[in-house]
């Protein structure tokens, strides 16, 4: 669900910058308003004392000097220059005042100003500042022109009077057209640059709503998603983080699955081995009982003597010996496995003819075949040198034959094939028979693990047999397996080849 924007980032920078613009404006116009003109005065108040020096210098030189003319026309077009560049008017007269130097369009009236200040009849003047003894700068308003001047007046020498006047109503026109013009401009740039940063933030804008997208993506366990931004500020460093963080999270929760579905298995392999404990004991104690019951029962008909003919006799003793080698079978078993488990049992390798041993074994168990109706055949190579623990694989290939005598179905065929696999010597053993469950195809080298437990029981196994094997080849760091072929099953190990090499050669290795 897309999350609506309430407070725009766009729009708040924009609101900002606009509201910047504005203030300094505004800051501007107040500063024209109430400052500017002061500042003008302060301003033309060096330039009227400036003017003053000029006229003491001029009014100072000998004019009936030929050779002063030069400098004094040269002073007075300087005289003019600063009267046009800033607007001033200045008379200079002798006491009687009769003009000696005038620079102005109405002498009548700056004499009259100058009349009225020496004598005190200039009203509406106020005094700004006295530069010196003889100098007064003063601003005044002419009601009957209805402006302002600031005038400087005073004395120069002892016979020279003079006037500077710079009318100052033109700076607070100035300062209104000045105020007017900023604000004109100030809406024009406020409205502009308003559109213009609402526009440029969205290069700032675009990066973030992207990481806001890839958050959520993250917050959804979606990691796929990346910032791609080649940004090399403070974005781009975010947007790396986030790419980091993304990483990060993405392999410790496939960490956690894959850990927690280790954990499922092996929780269900905990309660599965739980469970066939109990099955065994429970398959243990009644196998034990059976043969305990027997012993028991034969034993006290000997002691009390219930036949005494010595046939009857021998019959109680070999009843009891079948029995009690029964149980003796059925703990070397267990006593094996644990040891092979707990590395507790050497594995002695060493070079031995692997089909050789096959053959002794079939031999060995040529009463169980001939019992079955078994038709037993070994084909593949003649002779085949692997490294192992020879009495170890003695005890796996009597393991298979056993196991694929006690689940032999017509035809009654048992096949055992001796061939190359690449750098190993592989073994399999196939019987004609009914097909493992694909479920229990991996189940069957659990131990007490037990596919047709009726089956199984009406053989006397005790479900350790292919346990024994697993642990064996797992111990010797070699491979076993088992698979449905057509008409039957095989299993089969494999063992690394051997070199034939002179006895006095011969090396053995001992793994623990």
């Amino acid at each position: 669900m897309k999350q609506s924007i309430k407070h725009s980032l766009r729009f708040k920078i924009t609101a900002i910058f606009v509201s910047l613009v504005t203030l300094t404006l505004l800051g501007s116009w107040f500063i024209n308003n109430f400052f500017l003109e002061k500042f003008y005065i302060q301003k033309k108040m060096g330039t009227l004392i400036d003017t003053y020096y000029q006229l003491e210098e001029l009014v100072s030189m000998d004019i009936t000097d030929k050779d002063n003319w030069e400098e004094v026309r040269e002073r007075q077009n300087r005289l003019k220059q600063v009267r046009d560049a800033h607007n001033l008017a200045f008379l200079c007269t002798d006491t009687s005042y009769q003009p000696v130097v005038s620079v102005a369009s109405d002498k009548e009236l700056l004499s009259k100003k100058l009349i009225g200040y020496m004598y005190g009849g200039n009203q509406n003047r106020t005094l700004i500042a006295t530069p010196m003894e003889n100098v007064r700068i003063e601003l005044y308003y002419d009601e009957t022109l209805r402006s302002a001047y600031m005038d400087c007046w005073g004395y120069i020498g002892d016979n020279y009077l003079f006037i500077v006047s710079v009318p100052i109503e033109s700076i607070r026109e100035s300062v209104q057209i000045s105020n007017q013009f900023l604000i004109y401009v100030g809406i024009i740039i406020a409205s502009v640059s308003a559109i213009l940063v609402y526009f440029i933030t969205r290069k700032i804008t675009k990066p973030i709503l992207e990481l806001s997208q890839i958050s959520k993506k993250v917050a959804n366990l979606d990691f796929s998603a990346r910032y791609l931004g080649k940004e090399e500020d403070e974005i781009g460093v975010l947007g790396n983080s986030m790419n980091e963080l993304a990483n990060q999270l993405e392999q410790t929760i496939e960490e956690l699955k894959n850990a927690n579905i280790q954990l499922k298995k092996d929780i269900e392999e905990k309660v599965q081995i739980d469970e066939l404990r109990k099955e065994f004991l429970s398959n243990v104690s009644h196998e034990l009982k059976t043969p305990i019951a027997l012993i028991q029962g034969y034993a006290e008909g000997l002691k009390e003597g219930i036949n005494d003919d010595e046939e009857s006799r021998n019959f109680y003793c070999d009843v009891i010996m079948d029995e009690a080698d029964k149980m003796n079978k059925m703990v070397r078993k267990l006593l094996t496995l644990n040891h092979i488990e707990f590395g507790q049992e050497e594995m002695i390798m060493e070079q031995f003819d692997i089909v050789e041993l096959v053959q002794s074994v079939v031999n060995a168990s040529s009463i169980m075949i001939q019992q079955k109706n078994a038709h037993v055949t070994i084909s593949g190579m003649k002779e085949a040198i692997v490294i192992g623990d020879e009495f170890k694989i003695e005890e796996v290939v009597t393991n298979y034959i056993s196991n694929a005598l006690n689940h032999l179905q017509s035809p009654n065929n048992i096949t055992i094939h001796i061939y190359e696999k690449g750098d190993k010597v592989r073994v399999s053993v196939h019987n004609t028979g009914k097909p493992i469950p694909d479920e229990d195809l991996e189940k069957v080298w659990i131990k007490f693990y037990k596919v047709d437990k009726a089956r199984t029981r009406a053989y006397g196994g005790s479900g350790i047999g292919l346990s024994i094997v697993k642990a064996i080849m797992d111990a010797m760091n070699e491979q076993c397996g088992v698979e449905n072929k057509q008409g039957g099953v095989e299993f089969w190990f494999e063992l690394k080849k051997g070199e034939i090499i002179s006895e006095s050669e011969e090396t053995l290795k001992i793994i623990k």
